[in-house]
Order: C-alpha cells, then sequence, then structure tokens
C-alpha cells in the first residue's frame, strides 16, 4: 500500500487576545512573573458563541483551500480534542458537517496534548491500510472553557485555537512524506495532567511535567528520527507540543537538532493543547521559515504522560 504525506496545512485562532497585562488585572501575577516562567506574552481566547467544532473548520478550511482539494475528497476525519463538552456527535462529525464533506468516516481522539500527532499517525495509518485516500486531520482545543481563572498556575498558560492537515495517499513511486510514529504513555503518572470533575477543569502538577518532559523525552524525539532513516542533525524544523517556552527550549536543545528551527509558537499562543503542533507547523510554513519537502520533526507529549511523534515532510 502507498504511504500518506501532508498536502496542506491551515490554521486559525479567535481575535480576542488576552495579554499578561490583561492577566495581572485578574489574579496575583505580572508579566514578569509569566515570561519568567513559562515565556508567554499573549494568548488567544475564543468566545462564547465559538465553540471548539468552529475553530476547527476553519482550520480545516483553510488547509483545503490551501491543498486545492475539494471537501467532498475527504473520506476519513479526525479531529484531536480534549474539551469537547457533548459526547455525540463527536466533534468530527461536526466539522464534517459544517464544511458539508459528505459521508466521511468521523471519529475523535482524545491524547490531550499529545492529540494531534496521535490523529496524524492513525490517518496515515488508514491511508497505508488502503481504508482512506484523503483524510482531515485537526487538533482543536478551547482551552478557556475548562480553566479556573481565578487559579494563576493554570489560567497563565492557556489559549485556544485550531491547526489542520490535509493528509493523502502518495503517488506511485513517491516516498512516504510521514515516517512511522513512535508513541506511548507511562500510565502510572496520569494524575500530572488532568481535566476532571463537573464543570471539568484543567489542573497539573508543573514540576514532575518539566522534569518528565525535559528528562525523557529527548531519547525518544531521537528515536523517532531514526525511524525516518534520519539524525537530528537533518531535521529542518522542530514542532513540540508548545506546553512551555522552559520545556521547548531545552528539549529541542537535548534532542540535538543543531540545524532546526525550533517552533516558538508559545510565546504569542499559549499551550493550546492538541492545537499546538499544527498550528506552530502552519504557522511556520505560512511565515516561509521551512520549504517544500524539508524534514520536520512533530512530536506531542503531555496530557496522561501520553507522547507520539513522527517526522514529516514540509508541504
Amino acid at each position: 500500500m502507498p504511504g500518506s504525506r501532508i498536502a496542506a496545512v491551515g490554521h486559525y485562532q479567535p481575535a480576542k487576545v488576552l495579554t499578561n497585562e490583561d492577566l495581572a488585572g485578574m489574579v496575583d501575577t505580572s508579566d514578569e512573573w509569566i515570561r519568567s516562567r513559562v515565556g508567554i506574552r499573549t494568548r488567544h481566547l475564543a468566545g462564547p458563541g465559538e465553540p471548539v467544532d468552529e475553530l476547527a473548520a476553519h482550520a480545516a478550511a483553510k488547509a483545503l483551500a490551501s491543498a486545492g482539494r475539494a471537501p467532498s475528497s475527504v473520506d476519513l476525519v479526525v479531529v484531536a480534542t480534549s474539551t469537547a463538552i457533548d459526547r455525540s456527535p463527536n466533534m468530527a462529525a461536526r466539522v464534517a458537517a459544517r464544511l458539508g464533506l459528505g459521508s466521511p468516516a468521523a471519529m475523535d481522539v482524545n491524547v490531550v496534548c499529545a492529540g494531534f500527532t496521535h490523529a496524524l499517525a492513525t490517518a496515515d495509518h488508514a491511508v497505508r491500510a488502503g481504508a482512506a485516500s484523503r483524510a482531515l486531520v485537526i487538533g482543536a482545543d478551547k482551552m478557556s472553557e475548562i480553566t479556573d481563572w481565578s487559579d494563576r498556575t493554570t489560567c497563565v498558560l492557556v489559549g485556544d485555537g485550531a491547526g489542520a492537515a490535509v493528509v493523502e495517499a502518495c503517488a506511485e513511486g513517491e516516498e512516504p512524506g510521514i515516517s512511522p510514529v513512535l508513541w506511548g504513555s507511562v500510565p502510572e503518572m496520569g494524575h500530572a495532567v488532568r481535566i476532571e470533575g463537573t464543570p471539568p477543569r484543567f489542573a497539573q502538577e508543573g514540576q514532575s511535567v518539566y522534569r518528565w518532559a525535559t528528562t525523557q523525552l529527548p531519547p525518544l524525539a531521537r528515536a523517532t528520527c531514526e525511524r525516518a532513516g534520519l539524525t537530528p542533525a537533518d531535521l529542518a524544523a522542530v514542532v513540540l507540543h508548545q506546553a512551555n517556552l522552559r520545556i521547548v527550549e531545552p528539549l529541542a536543545e537535548r534532542i540535538g537538532a543543531v540545524n532546526a528551527v525550533v517552533a516558538r509558537d508559545v510565546v504569542d499562543s499559549g499551550n493550546t493543547s492538541a492545537a499546538s503542533v499544527p498550528l506552530a507547523l502552519s504557522k511556520l510554513v505560512e511565515r516561509g521559515e521551512i520549504s517544500k519537502g524539508d524534514p520536520v520533526l512533530l512530536f506531542g507529549f503531555g496530557g496522561n504522560l501520553s507522547y507520539a511523534g513522527q517526522v514529516v515532510r514540509c508541504p
């Protein structure tokens, strides 16, 4: 069976911007405190009338337009999200309805911050198995809706947004544009990042996540490159889950991607959970910081202490 590739990407963020100065008027914090600890300056927040599937549909429509593909050609929709309030219909079905996709298979994936890279692997596997020919893979979260805005340890982190990729089968003889995934989890440490309760609220053990990410993930990221037949020095870009600049920068350095552009979208967007990897990738492409065919490491991690990574070729 043929491999798959990313034909195009797209992203969307709500218009409302919340600055560190705005947050200083809401909780006991300051611009200096936030920048020194997490590196974030601003984040985008969706309003009450902007549900997750609307964010997702905007990003997906941009990706389809960029790829020049008709909505009716999509036969699989996979949406990574952990902020769906309703159980059914799922986000993928809602996005399909918004975009008029016809009758695709539609499923949601809840792996929190590692959701997009899990969803991308799922679509890649479906194409490789011949179960789909063209997929929309979307990461979308509305973290503002599950955040306690009186808790300065979490409210300074989060933002809302969506990113999407059009994934399709490679032409005959074409090299795959998505490498084999490396994924896993640490189930006994699932308590480190939680979205629990009624109403659901986001909470985490920040120091536990920081130690785990900066010490345990570098060898896993290097092993992901090996699965693609590359070394970290071959990478043109590294797009990690945008959790915290104090995690992203040391982790990128320890991977050894000495020639790579490192995505730092967390500075402007905050932690957008499943949206963070495709959002950051789409911005790199839009700004022309990476070129068609460049090898890019995508690596999601965090919620459930799950992780998933693959090397993709830039669309």
